[in-house]
């Protein structure tokens, strides 16, 4: 089937940076375009052909009513329409009004960016979890920043494991909080990315934004505060627990973390993945699953990040012992250990 659509204005917006907008729309929809006379001709299977004219149709009439779509937006939505046929283009953007954060204009670029605000709006407590570059953190300071310039709270709380990424950094030189600093170093450039420097400073010295480790948590009861406790992933159950269990009165939690990317040595369980199944089901608690759709960095990394779940699936079941028990196994049957490793390799000694 074949199509042709008038592109009115916006053509240079439509087609992005070198032409990446409407390779995402041919790649995703599996239909070849050509832009002739300002007029975009569509061809490829009926269904795909009509999927395509809807979002083009949608794009020209956001584009009459005066929206402008900023560097990267029409990217970031239409990974998510030409994915997802029950989402239109219009319904995307209308539904992910621009907020005001600060000095920063902000609005959700997928589905569950927006499902993860509207959580936070609903819920005390809201768990996001999924891969680097979706928004995570950013969005919840964001929305932390909100709460506190409504006057909804009186202080925010960032928090963080004190944990390398697989290094050892060693001694660090200075008091007790420059040494913990660097590990809360991504906290602080969200925060002066929607905040001005100098008030930023006057909050931090007042203690109205109190970035920390978990360590500075315990004992602690955390009323008229919105607390977000990042990297959740490299906290164990204990530490998991104890800063879940800081909520007080008329306060909100975000904890984010990405189980993909765990620190923890010496084969520690995580307290985020142990969160999730204790805490499952749980009323008034808001679970928001991202997946590589939602990366809003250089599209390389949603690539990367699908290419990384692909090798995991692939071999990370073979890295790992399985224990079987034959079916009627009581409890002296030795269980059956099978493993991809090689021989010399023994089980750990409980």
């Amino acid at each position: 089937m074949k199509s042709s659509v008038r592109i009115h204005r916006g053509v240079e917006s439509l087609f992005g940076t070198r032409d990446e907008n409407i390779r995402l729309i041919e790649a995703g929809l599996g239909v070849h375009t050509q832009l002739v006379d300002n007029s975009l001709e569509i061809e490829g299977e009926a269904k795909n052909v009509s999927r395509a004219e809807s979002i083009l149709e949608d794009y020209n009439a956001l584009i009459r009513e005066g929206h402008v779509f900023n560097n990267g937006d029409l990217n970031s939505y239409l990974r998510v329409v030409t994915i997802d046929p029950e989402v239109s283009l219009r319904a995307l953007v209308h539904s992910g009004k621009q907020r005001n954060f600060g000095k920063k204009m902000l609005a959700p670029k997928s589905v569950n960016q927006r499902r993860y605000l509207e959580a936070i709006e609903r819920n005390d407590l809201v768990f996001g979890i999924g891969p680097a570059g979706t928004g995570k953190t950013y969005l919840a300071v964001a929305m932390a920043i909100s709460a506190l310039m409504n006057k909804q709270v009186s202080r925010i709380i960032l928090t963080r494991p004190a944990v390398e990424a697989g290094e050892r950094l060693g001694f660090l030189p200075g008091t007790l909080q420059e040494k913990v600093d660097p590990y809360l170093r991504p906290l602080y450039d969200a925060l002066f990315d929607m905040i001005e420097t100098d008030r930023v400073e006057k909050l931090l010295e007042r203690n109205v934004i109190e970035v920390a480790p978990i360590a500075f948590m315990r004992g602690r009861t955390l009323n008229d505060s919105f607390i977000i406790l990042d990297e959740g992933q490299n906290s164990t159950p204990e530490q998991m627990k104890m800063v879940l269990t800081r909520l007080g009165f008329n306060s909100k939690m975000v904890v984010n973390g990405d189980i993909t990317q765990i620190d923890l040595g010496n084969g520690r369980r995580s307290g985020l993945i142990d969160a999730t199944e204790v805490l499952k089901g749980v009323e008034g608690i808001s679970f928001v699953q991202f997946d590589e759709k939602d990366v809003v960095r250089h599209t390389l990394v949603q690539r990367m990040v699908r290419a990384y779940d692909r090798y995991d699936k692939a071999i990370g079941a073979g890295r790992q012992l399985t224990l079987k028990l034959t079916d009627g196994a009581t409890e002296n049957a030795v269980p059956e250990i099978t493993a991809e490793a090689p021989a010399t390799e023994t089980a750990p000694q409980a």
